[in-house]
């Protein structure tokens, strides 16, 4: 989204297409069964104004197949319930909205809570997108540890193929990277010239840090092994049911070190979804005594 969501299904994506225009056909049927596949496979709940979002996003894989119906494109991605397809049908319907160091308070308060540890550091992106949160960790790690940092590990997790390739390349426009200050700019990114002109690769030794995997949070098993000293889950649990999130929630609970912290989005509250987790401040949580 979470962009796991890490990856987030959001917005309209920009349609404004009247019935008229369209030269593709997306019934009520064809956008109840939609949402009812999107969240099976990704536990994502997709609401009702997101009808034209879905008929934009999706239209791209029906040309590409040559079909002009939603339902000929539904009854081929159901006859063959392992095809990859499906991947890019969840891509299409996933949002990637992310930047660098988005939520910047989360940031310094990683940085205190992992400054005085001695054994290696692991943090879980859970959301991770194109790049920019797990990234954005690890230069906060290695901006609290200095050379300690070199033995941290960042597990970048998304259920969106097409974003996890991204983050691998690490490379981003420059007007993504002129947010940041100066000296981070100087210290984590090398700038393109030639060809490479307005773009900005991040540096081996941050890049070094993140290890990337494909990873749906619904999915009964997770290729990830914790403890973790810090989770981030953020602005994703937004697009799953109550029940969703509580089960993910208590999926965290085991993976945490139990003074480990949990950052969630500005717009999440986890506090009355499940007893494993209790509230800090600033949209931070840990574990309860009790999970």
């Amino acid at each position: 989204m979470n962009s796991h969501v890490s990856h987030e299904a959001a917005g309209q994506g920009g349609w404004s297409a009247s019935m008229a225009e369209r030269d593709l056909v997306l019934t009520e049927k064809d956008f109840t069964r939609i949402r009812e596949l999107i969240y099976q496979r990704a536990g994502i709940v997709l609401a009702e104004h997101k009808r034209e979002m879905v008929y934009s996003r999706l239209a791209k894989r029906l040309r590409h197949h040559g079909l002009t119906h939603f339902s000929d494109y539904l009854a081929r991605l159901e006859r063959q319930p392992e095809a990859r397809e499906w991947e890019a049908f969840t891509n299409a319907l996933t949002t990637n909205l992310t930047a660098f160091f988005r939520e910047a308070h989360h940031f310094p308060l990683l940085s205190k809570h992992v400054a005085e540890r001695r054994d290696t550091v692991r943090v879980w992106s859970a959301a991770a997108s194109t790049g920019e949160e797990p990234y954005s960790i690890a230069m906060t790690l290695r901006e609290a540890l200095g050379s300690r940092a070199e033995q941290c590990k960042v597990v970048a997790t998304d259920i969106d193929s097409d974003a996890l390739n991204r983050a691998r390349d690490g490379i981003y426009a420059m007007d993504q990277v002129a947010k940041l200050d100066e000296g981070r700019i100087k210290r984590f990114f090398q700038k393109g010239s030639g060809r490479r002109a307005g773009f900005a690769r991040v540096r081996p030794e941050v890049a070094s840090m993140v290890e990337f995997k494909s990873l749906n949070l619904l999915a009964p098993g997770w290729p990830i092994e914790g403890p973790f000293d810090a989770i981030f889950c953020r602005n994703v649990m937004i697009y799953f049911d109550k029940t969703t999130q509580a089960k993910i929630l208590q999926r965290f609970a085991p993976l945490l070190k139990p003074d480990g912290l949990l950052f969630a989005g500005h717009s999440e509250n986890f506090s009355y979804i499940s007893d494993a987790f209790r509230l800090r401040g600033q949209t931070v949580y840990t574990l309860s005594p009790r999970a």
